[in-house]
Parts: structure tokens; sequence; C-alpha cells
């Protein structure tokens, strides 16, 4: 199965072992609740999809990578203690709390939540002197003497033994105590979070021309060449930043990144390509309208050129598409908090004190969410942007020394109506999208692809669903009837063999 696939079956599965029946117990009692193992090829969102299931669920997220304990850290330190048998009194070893239970407790007594997700990374690396203590802790959920507390789900995770040197192959009576899940990298499946995820458009485009470079993992004589999810993501990040800074990207900093100097290589060069198109078509005159009058050299161009071009376009949409959901979160959550001072207000209580009340209070929501590690971090942000929105408009009304609801009322309302016009910008900057591919290729295969991109990348569906495109609506109906037409003719033409 691809990784969403797993988190998926996850949700399902943390679902059903929390189930309680009409008396408050599980309907699936502990010890019978097999741990989930995911097993998986290195860096494609194993660890990331088990924070995202706890976030989505509202639970507790306990992680550990196992390989850096001990058997004295998992299970505990010995001590001397005295107890009495048959009348006589003797000297027993007991044993400390595990540090990873006690790490459990302490989750649940900072949060006040009882259910959450233990997980476990990296099990089947554990070495052989806490193999025995693992098998006890997949069968009964125990660490020496000390039971993981009734409520919390064990998934772990491990790599097959081809990509890590330490895996131990799990027995037969181990893998009769889990649940194993095989993941497999699928560069579909993480196209979607990488749209959803703001990755760098160079990154996409490069993919989706060399789909084959996205993972490998070779075996060379001096040493394994590898790429991974994982390193595109995070070569992603460092090349937005890179370019922020105006810092200069080099194949060297590539292969930081992409372990295999033949695939760096050449993302470096494309990359390079890329900057070049992006200056040589300027995309912001295009969105904005301005046309190039003279198109013989586009179409004249290579398709890996016009692919680029097109990943050009949808780069910059996306980004504006990625601002408005994150401002229309921003703006839900300070007109529900308006809504609630108003109502207040109303009873008497003062505007400021109600608005710097509303701020405090978010600003503990966020902190006792952090702690307890359910707030990730396009939430946090989502917070952030929040609370600064809200001490915007305290400010105002301290500068203008005018605190009446009215006033706060129309110093929000000021700042939706700049948001309104954002949001037909963007608008706009999409049918002239649509109208420089129509003048450009007429209705071919680019345009086929563009509109394929827009309908299945996360924010511009936001979009599209919520505020809506003519031009999109137009050509999406227009592609429909020829799939149709198409369809019909071969239908046509199988019957008259």
């Amino acid at each position: 199965m691809n990784i969403k696939e797993a988190k998926q079956e996850i949700i399902h599965t943390v679902q059903a072992y929390l189930r309680k029946d009409e008396t408050g117990a599980y309907r699936i009692p502990m010890e019978k609740q097999r741990p989930i193992f995911m097993l998986g090829v290195p860096g494609i969102g194993k660890t990331a999809i088990i924070e995202q299931v706890a976030e989505e669920l509202n639970l507790n997220l306990v992680s550990y990578t196992i390989t850096h304990h001990t058997r004295q850290s998992a299970i505990g330190l010995p001590y001397i203690s005295r107890r009495e048998y048959g009348g006589q009194e003797y000297s027993v070893t007991e044993y400390t709390m595990s540090e990873i239970l006690a790490a459990v407790y302490d989750s649940i007594a900072r949060s006040g939540v009882r259910e959450g997700i233990l997980f476990l990374d990296e099990i089947n690396c554990v070495s052989e002197t806490l193999s025995p203590t693992m098998l006890q802790f997949l069968q009964y959920k125990t660490f020496g003497m000390h039971h993981v507390p009734e409520g919390f789900v064990i998934v772990t995770a491990g790599n097959p033994p081809e990509y890590n040197r330490s895996v131990r192959d799990f027995d037969i009576a181990t893998l009769d105590r889990v649940r194993l899940l095989r993941v497999d990298e699928d560069f579909g499946v993480w196209k979607e979070y990488a749209y959803r995820a703001g990755i760098h458009g160079a990154v996409l485009a490069y993919l989706e021309i060399k789909k084959d470079h996205f993972y490998r993992v070779q075996q060379e004589i001096e040493g394994k060449r590898f790429v991974t999810a994982r390193g595109w993501e995070d070569l992603s990040r460092i090349l937005q930043v890179y370019e922020e800074m105006k810092l200069p990207i080099t194949e060297e900093l590539v292969s930081e990144y992409v372990a295999d100097r033949e695939i760096a290589r050449d993302f470096a060069l494309y990359y390079e390509l890329y900057q070049k198109y992006r200056n040589k078509y300027r995309i912001p005159e295009i969105l904005g309208g301005s046309f190039p009058e003279d198109t013989t050299t586009i179409l004249n161009a290579p398709f890996d050129e016009k692919l680029s071009l097109l990943s050009l376009l949808l780069d910059s949409l996306n980004r504006s598409f990625r601002r408005y959901a994150e401002d229309r979160n921003v703006y839900r959550l300070v007109f529900s908090e308006l809504k609630s001072i108003r109502a207040m207000a109303k009873e008497g209580q003062e505007v400021r004190t109600l608005l710097r009340s509303t701020i405090e209070e978010r600003v503990r929501r966020r902190e006792a969410r952090k702690r307890t590690k359910t707030l990730d971090r396009t939430e946090e942000r989502l917070e952030s942007l929040s609370q600064s929105l809200l001490e915007e408009l305290e400010r105002e009304l301290v500068t203008q020394g005018e605190y009446s609801f009215d006033f706060l009322k129309a110093c929000f309302e000021e700042r939706e109506a700049e948001r309104q016009r954002q949001i037909r910008e963007s608008g706009d900057r999409l049918t002239n999208a649509f109208e420089f591919i129509r003048r450009t290729f007429g209705e071919g295969q680019e345009l086929v692809l563009f509109l394929s991109e827009l309908s299945s990348a996360y924010y511009s569906l936001q979009f599209l669903s919520e505020v809506g495109n003519d031009a999109y609506y137009k050509y999406n109906r227009y592609l429909l009837m020829q799939d149709r037409k198409t369809e019909l003719r071969r239908e046509i033409e199988e019957m008259l063999l």
C-alpha cells in the first residue's frame, strides 16, 4: 500500500481499538490490540503520518526511536527492595519506571487526555539484548513490570533489511503479534502531499518530467546512492530560503540532500533552466494579463520547456491560492472571536478588556496543545497569524482611543475588504493564465495538463470550489465534452469491427 492508504488504515485501526461498549470498556481488550508495524523504505513519511493521525483524532502522541534506548532505559533501572515471603523477609530486585512509559504518563498529566498513540520507530533495529524485552512489549504491552496505560495504541515502524544493515528480521513469533503494513513509495500520492506542503515548483516540475528520479536506492562499490521523498522535501525548503536570501544554488548544495551524484547534477542543471524560463517568460506579466506578442519561440520549444512554463504558472497561482486558504482560516477564527466579544459586550462588559482576554486565552490554549504535541506547524502558524490580527485590532483601538464594538467591527471590515480584493486579483490571474494558454497552445495537451494539475492540487481545488472561476468551468466542460466524443467514437468503431 502507499503512504496515503497506510494513514487511512491506521486511522481506522486506532478508532476501532479506542471504541467502547455500553459499560465504557474497550470493545477490543488491550491485550488483543495488535500493535501496528509499518515496514517501508526510508524517507516516505511514516513518522509524519503518525503525527497527522494524532492531530486529526485529537490524541496524545509520544514518539521514540527505539535504537536510542538500552535495556535499562526501556524497562527501568534495577533496585533492591525488601519483601516478606513465608514469614521471612528477603531482598528482591525491582525496577524503576521505564523512561518510555514515564513519558506517556507525563503526556497524560500535561494534557488531561487519557488516550493516545505510542509510536516507536526503527523497532526492527533493536539490539540483541533488547529483543526479548521488545517481544514481551509487543505481546503484553509492558516494559518490565510496568504496563502501557489503557487507551494508548501502539504503532511501530521500521525499514526493510536492504535499506538498513542494523535490521533484524522479525521471526514468526514476533510477526504473529503485530499488524504488518507494507508501505511503498508512490510519486502520485506524494505529489498530492507536495502541493499541500508547498514544495518548490522546480522540484515538482523536475519529478513530473523524470518520475524515476523520485525514489532510488542503489548499492555501488563506493557505497549507497540514494534519493528519497524526505530528501526532495528538505531540498525544497532550503531552495525557498536560499532564494529569499538571494544565495546561489549549486550542485554541491543539491547533492547534500540528493545523495546520488547523477541525479543531483541533473536537477542542478534543470534548476538553472527553470530560473532561466522564469525570467524569459515573465510569469508575473502573463498572469497580470500582458501576453507576449510573438509565441513562435514557445510553440517551437521542446516539450520539457513547455511543461516547465506550465509549472511556473501553476507554482505562482498555487502560492496565491495557498495564501487565500490561510487568510480565510485566519479571518474565520477572528470573526468567530469577534462574534463572542459582541455577545458579551451587549451584557455590559468592556470591549477592550474582552479583546485582551480573548488574546490571552488563545495563547494559553495554544501552549497547552504544543505541550501535548497535538499542534502541527500549519495550525501553529494559523494560531500565530490569528493572534497577530487580534493584536493589530487591539492596537488600532488604543491608537484611536475608541473602544466601542462598532469601531472594532469597522477595523475588521476594512481588512476584510482588502482580503476580498486579493481574492478577485487571484481569480483574474487564473483567468489570464487560461487566456495565455489558449492563445499560445490552443486547446491541446498543454491545456489538458494545466487543467489536470489545477484539479488535483489541494489549494487550487479549495479556491475553485469556494470562489469559482468562469474560465476554469468553461474549459473543464469543453474537455469533458471532448472526452465524451472520443469515447463515443471508440464505441462506434468497436461496433463496426
